[in-house]
């Protein structure tokens, strides 16, 4: 079916709010946070004709609606892959979405054909201890403002951050994707904070175990231990391989859709070559 269907699922206290079409493969996308289901639209359109595609509000964002209540991330995107009825799917997540898509793949490997990781976080990877003072600066003037609840601040500097990158000036990226992830973040702010989270189980010392098909992608202008992470990925995940975008931050999808969508074809084609050997 190539015309989009937007569906409700309904998970605990939770209405998943989400979209699919076409027919095929199912490829999952999984948004950022700061973002919601609407960060794929330039995915979507393109590869929608060529495979079944999925995306989805999870908890805190977008369109779902949720009660503060115990919940996994990974456990919702089960239930969305059993609600729907899907198998051997592709996970494509980006920052959080990709820690996400990378603990399912590790607690359900049967599960999922192929991975593909923009700029992801990782559960149990080391955290920064210092920045760059430049970059150190923007991220103090970001506590000031979330100590001093002042979510428009906070949505502002966000965007500077992750939109136009930690060391580009405000304003690089086009006003449109401004606009975009202004409001998404901005929804996301805005909504109760979710306090019982089941924290999932470190992924960081299990990379090696995946054997999955993986693709590591991100962005020039990003974070430094974003860059530093993601090369440690390819080196760990026995099946991965990385492609380093130029002149993109974290939400390359965004910034660089075409360049984006022919990587995620091709490495799709291949990745399904390789299945079938």
């Amino acid at each position: 079916m190539d015309m989009t269907e937007t569906f409700q699922l309904k998970i605990g206290s939770a209405q998943l709010a989400g979209e699919y079409s076409g027919h095929g493969k199912p490829l999952i996308f999984l948004h950022a946070g700061v973002a919601d289901r609407r960060m794929w639209c330039p995915q979507i359109d393109t590869l929608k004709n060529y495979f079944q595609t999925v995306i989805y509000d999870r908890r805190g964002f977008g369109k779902t609606t949720c009660l503060d209540e115990a919940f996994s991330h990974v456990n919702d995107l089960r239930q969305v892959i059993e609600q729907l009825g899907l198998t051997d799917v592709v996970l494509i997540g980006c920052s959080q979405g990709g820690r996400i898509a990378l603990d399912f793949a590790l607690a359900y490997p049967h599960q999922v054909t192929a991975l593909v990781l923009i700029a992801p976080a990782v559960s149990g990877a080391p955290e920064p201890i210092t920045f760059p003072q430049n970059i150190q600066a923007r991220i103090n003037a970001l506590d000031e403002a979330d100590e001093a609840n002042d979510l428009e601040l906070v949505n502002t500097i966000e965007t500077d951050l992750w939109l136009d990158g930690p060391t580009s000036p405000s304003g690089r990226v086009d006003d449109s994707l401004r606009k975009l992830l202004l409001d998404m973040n901005g929804i996301a702010l805005r909504k109760p904070e979710l306090t019982l989270e089941q924290e999932p189980t470190s992924a960081y010392e299990k990379l090696p175990n995946l054997s999955i098909p993986t693709l590591v992608v991100w962005g020039n202008l990003d974070f430094p231990h974003v860059s530093e992470r993601c090369h440690y990925l390819v080196n760990t995940i026995p099946t991965a391989i990385g492609e380093e975008m130029p002149n993109t931050a974290h939400l390359l999808n965004l910034e660089e859709p075409e360049y984006l969508n022919n990587l995620l074809q091709a490495f799709l084609s291949s990745s399904n070559e390789l299945k079938n050997t």
